[in-house]
């Protein structure tokens, strides 16, 4: 009974999530565990071999680089020996007794050696050594005062060569490490006579500089007998001591925390690479942790499937639940979420249909509060003048006509065509053309109404004159440039463009408005008390393209007292942005 029972608490446990999770993780940890303890050791080895390889192909750029330093002033103390083209001018000079003919050879050998080393931009410093009375001549550069090559480090002698350093340059101007050979004259007067040349002033740095395995890749420099001449870690290979405890014959090993790789020269010197512990296993700590984040990238993958597996039994009433949480929210898109299994299909079919039913009330109170608003624009058109102005101004005008009263007559055609238009149940919209020809009658009027004068030039893209725009937008914002400060030699400006939408902008030079007085004009409710002329106002064209461009349209006004007025309407191209200007 009690095995019962615990059989029963351990099933309940064992929910259906729990139980695809459970065999997910034991199908992926059995064999996974295996895969990694091979793909370790194979990695191990593969990386070794290619750390061992990049190190000796790096070191052997540096050896070939050394050789070539060495060759290069090889070739160039041929040249300066007794079988070159200098050699043999030293040998007339030591013999020669008269001072014109001495002075004439050490221009020539002088000339001489400015072009060898001119044309050969890394040798540093060349000069002729004296062994017997340790004196130099023809130096091209001031050598040290204590010059001896005889007791520089000595790397290895091959046909009457002997190639020294790395050691500090020679000259007394320079504290760089160098290279140098020191080769014998072989004069037949005498046999003490040998030429120097070292290589530039920073050839050998920079050689040692490149081609490193890692940043803190280190050299040292052998000479045949496998002591240091050179060492770049004093601490670990001191300079001067055997290397690596003395084993000449082995290429690589591990000495006081550093592993070294070594190269030998065709000259029998030997370079060597060391690189610390931690870096040499820094490649192979990559890929074990590559192969950790590929571990839990796969226990990932795994843990994904059966998630997925459960979310096929669940996912149906956890988007039921998501849809009923997003109608609480006022959410009410349709239901894009599919199930195959189909009572929860029916269930999210009849919740979108619920849904579709509060979509349309939710439209007919949105209509019915913008029928309010449209309403509302035609009660404000309709503040101007009552109708029946219209047939009083036609018979005025023939009264006109009939009398010879011509400006009359003029005055009275252009008020009854504006009242038409404005007053007109031609409906809601109109066209550029339209408002623009409205505008002009407008400035008729009001040119012969005003006892001062003002300009008004109109500037309009003829492709945008066909386009849809709500009628009486365009007058208000002259005649609020009129009614702000505009005195003689007035000037209005009016703009309509296409730039990625229809804009309409009005400028005038007048006084400006500030920004209190800006504010006040843009913003209050209602202008009976205070409108002007046939003025409604900017108050009504902002209501107003707000309205038929449902919050898409712009209204910006920029002014400055003393300076005029700038406002600019930014309109969706056509009707509800239908049309478009080609």
């Amino acid at each position: 009974m009690k095995r019962q029972r615990l059989s029963t608490r351990w099933l309940a446990f064992l929910t259906l999530k729990r139980r695809i999770i459970l065999i997910f993780m034991i199908t992926f940890l059995l064999p996974f565990a295996g895969i990694t303890a091979l793909s370790y050791y194979t990695i191990n080895s593969m990386l070794t071999n290619k750390i061992h390889s990049t190190i000796r192909n790096n070191m052997g750029q540096v050896r070939l680089s050394l050789e070539n330093a060495f060759s290069n002033m090889n070739h160039v103390s041929q040249q300066l020996a007794f079988q070159g083209s200098v050699g043999p001018k030293l040998g007339q000079f030591l013999e020669a007794t008269e001072p014109y003919r001495q002075a004439e050879l050490i221009d020539e050998i002088n000339a001489d050696l400015d072009t060898i080393t001119y044309t050969n931009p890394n040798i540093g410093l060349t000069l002729y050594y004296f062994a017997n009375d340790g004196t130099y001549k023809f130096e091209n550069l001031n050598a040290a005062r204590n010059f001896d090559p005889l007791r520089l480090p000595t790397l290895a002698e091959q046909y009457r060569v002997t190639y020294k350093g790395p050691h500090l340059s020679q000259d007394q101007f320079n504290n760089q490490y160098v290279l140098s050979v020191l080769r014998k004259v072989d004069l037949p007067e005498r046999d003490d006579v040998y030429v120097y040349i070292e290589s530039g002033f920073k050839l050998t740095q920079n050689i040692l500089e490149n081609n490193r395995f890692s940043p803190n890749t280190r050299h040292l420099i052998l000479d045949v007998d496998g002591d240091v001449v050179y060492s770049e870690l004093p601490g670990a290979f001191p300079q001067g001591t055997a290397f690596a405890d003395g084993d000449a014959a082995a290429e690589s090993g591990f000495h006081s925390g550093y592993y070294w790789f070594r190269g030998t020269s065709n000259q029998g010197w030997s370079i060597v690479s060391a690189i610390p512990k931690a870096e040499y296993m820094q490649e192979r700590d990559l890929w074990l942790v590559q192969i950790a984040v590929f571990c839990l990238l796969f226990l990932a993958v795994t843990l994904g499937l059966a998630w997925l597996l459960w979310k096929m039994v669940y996912r149906p009433l956890n988007d039921f639940n998501r849809e009923i949480r997003r109608m609480s929210k006022s959410n009410l898109e349709p239901i894009t979420t599919a199930s195959n299994i189909p009572e929860f299909s029916y269930l999210l079919k009849q919740m979108n249909g619920m849904k579709g039913e509060i979509r349309r009330l939710f439209r007919e109170v949105e209509a019915s509060a913008q029928r309010r608003a449209d309403l509302e624009i035609e009660k404000l058109r309709y503040q101007i003048n009552p109708h029946f102005l219209m047939n009083t101004l036609d018979t005025a005008h023939w009264l006109a006509v009939m009398k010879g009263q011509g400006e009359i007559d003029k005055l009275i055609v252009s008020l009854n065509k504006l009242l038409y238009y404005n007053l007109g149940k031609t409906g809601e919209r109109t066209t550029v053309r339209e408002e623009l020809d409205a505008l002009e009658q407008y400035l008729t009027l009001q040119k012969i109404r005003y006892d001062f004068d003002f300009n008004v030039e109109v500037e309009t893209d003829e492709r945008v004159l066909n386009l849809e725009i709500p009628r009486f937008i365009l007058q208000p914002l002259v005649e609020n440039a009129l009614y702000h400060g505009l005195q003689d030699d007035g000037r209005i400006l009016v703009r309509v463009w296409f730039d990625d939408a229809l804009r309409i902008a009005v400028s005038d030079n007048g006084a400006g408005m500030s920004e209190e007085t800006l504010m006040q004009v843009l913003h209050r409710e209602s202008q009976g008390k205070e409108k002007v002329g046939m003025g409604i106002g900017m108050n009504y064209v902002k209501r107003t393209i707000e309205s038929f461009y449902e919050g898409r349209a712009v209204m910006d006004i920029r002014s400055e007292v003393g300076h005029g007025t700038t406002v600019t309407l930014t309109l969706p191209a056509g009707t509800n942005g239908e049309e478009r200007v080609s």
